[in-house]
C-alpha cells in the first residue's frame, strides 16, 4: 500500500516530542518534508528520516507529493499555513490553538471544505483513556444530573520545554497571540466540551501577566463558564504552577464526585453520595514531563481518518467552538464583565 506522505512545519519540541516520533510509529506514513526558519533543526529531522528540509513553508507546499502537512508553528501562523496548505490540497493537522480570532477560525474552516481536505485540529485530551471512560460515565446517566465542575491546566511555564527556552516565542504577544489560557486552558474547554456535550453560552474571567517576566502574554488565567443547561464551573490555565503539573478535572453531580486526573494512583474516581466508590487505574496522562512522551493518540486517529475518509473527532468547527471559549474569556477580561459566547 502506498505511504501517506507527511510535511512538518514548525520543527520545536511538539514536533520533535510528539508529531514526528508519531508518524514514524505508523506505519501507514512516511515522512518526506521538514520546515523551520532554523534551517538547521529541518536538516536535523530531514536527515534522521531521508526527508528534504526548507525554510519556506511555501516551497514545500508546492511539492506535489506530500499528502498531509503538521503545522506546529507559532500560534500566529496556524492560521495561515493551514489555510495555505489546505488550498494546496494537503490533509491538515494543526497545532491549538487553531487560530487567532473567529475571522480565521472560519477562514481555515471554509478552506477546508472547499478544499474537500481532512482539518483536525490537535487537542489531545478527549484521546487520555481517563477522559473517555468519563464521558461515557455521564453518558450512561450513573452521576445524575451535573451541577459544576473545576478544571485546571498548569504547570511551571512553557520554558522548560520550548526548543528557545526562556526566549521562546510563547512569550511574544505578536507571535503568540496568548499565552497559558491558549497553550493549556483551550485544552481544557475543549475537554468540558465534549464530557458535557453541551456547548458553553456565558463566561467571566480574570486574565493576568504576573509570573513570567519579558512576558507579553498571559500566564495565569481563571474562568467562570456557563453551559446552556446552567451547569457552572472553573476553568484555570496557568505557567505558574511551579512544582507537581496540574491536569485534573472534578465533577460535582447529583449522585456524587467524580475525578479525573486528581490522584497519583487512580486517574479517574467517583465517590457517590450513597458511600459507594469507584477508583479506576487507566494508564498515565500525556505529559511534558521527560519519560512520559506516550502516544496522544492524535496522529494515530488523524491518519485513520484520512484512510477511511471519515470526519475528524476534532475537525476544524469543533476547534473553532473550543477557540471561541477562550476569546470569551479575554474579552471578559477586558471589558470587566460576563460576556456571552
Amino acid at each position: 500500500m502506498t505511504k501517506i506522505k507527511v510535511g512538518v512545519i514548525g520543527c520545536g519540541s511538539i514536533a520533535k516530542y510528539r508529531h514526528i516520533p508519531e508518524y514514524a510509529g505508523n506505519e501507514n506514513v512516511e515522512l518526506v518534508a521538514f520546515c523551520d526558519i532554523v534551517l538547521e533543526r529541518a536538516q536535523k529531522f530531514a536527515h534522521e528520516y531521508n526527508a528534504k528540509a526548507y525554510t519556506n513553508y511555501k516551497e514545500l507546499l508546492k511539492q506535489e507529493e506530500v499528502d498531509v502537512i503538521s503545522v506546529c508553528t507559532p500560534n500566529a501562523l496556524h492560521a495561515p499555513i493551514s489555510i495555505a496548505a489546505l488550498e494546496a490540497f494537503k490533509h491538515v493537522l494543526c497545532e491549538k490553538p487553531m487560530a487567532t480570532s473567529a475571522e480565521e477560525a472560519d477562514a481555515m474552516v471554509a478552506a477546508a471544505e472547499s478544499s474537500g481536505k481532512t482539518l483536525m485540529i490537535a487537542h489531545n485530551q478527549r484521546f487520555v483513556p481517563s477522559h473517555s471512560k468519563a464521558r461515557s460515565i455521564i453518558e450512561s446517566g450513573n452521576l445524575g444530573k451535573i451541577y459544576s465542575f473545576r478544571t485546571a491546566f498548569g504547570h511551571g511555564g512553557p520554558e522548560s520545554w520550548s526548543a528557545d527556552g526562556s526566549n521562546s516565542w510563547f512569550f511574544d504577544k505578536k507571535r503568540a497571540f496568548i499565552g497559558a489560557m491558549g497553550d493549556l486552558g483551550v485544552h481544557k474547554t475543549d475537554l468540558l466540551r465534549y464530557l458535557l456535550g453541551e456547548e458553553f453560552v456565558e463566561a467571566a474571567a480574570f486574565v493576568e501577566t504576573s509570573a513570567k517576566q519579558n512576558s507579553t502574554v498571559d500566564d495565569n488565567a481563571v474562568c467562570i463558564l456557563k453551559t446552556e443547561s446552567g451547569i457552572i464551573g472553573t476553568l484555570a490555565a496557568s505557567w505558574a504552577y511551579n512544582g507537581t503539573e496540574d491536569n485534573s478535572t472534578v465533577f460535582y453531580a447529583e449522585n456524587g464526585i467524580m475525578r479525573l486526573e486528581d490522584d497519583p494512583d487512580y486517574s479517574l474516581i467517583i465517590e457517590y453520595k450513597n458511600g459507594n466508590s469507584e477508583r479506576h487505574s487507566l494508564g498515565a496522562i500525556q505529559s511534558n514531563a521527560e519519560g512520559k512522551q506516550t502516544s496522544t493518540q492524535v496522529i494515530e486517529h488523524f491518519i485513520d481518518c484520512i484512510l477511511n475518509d471519515s470526519e475528524p473527532l476534532v475537525n476544524g468547527e469543533e476547534g473553532k467552538k473550543s477557540l471561541a471559549v477562550i476569546l470569551a474569556a479575554l474579552d471578559s477580561h477586558e471589558k470587566k464583565q460576563i460576556v456571552p459566547i
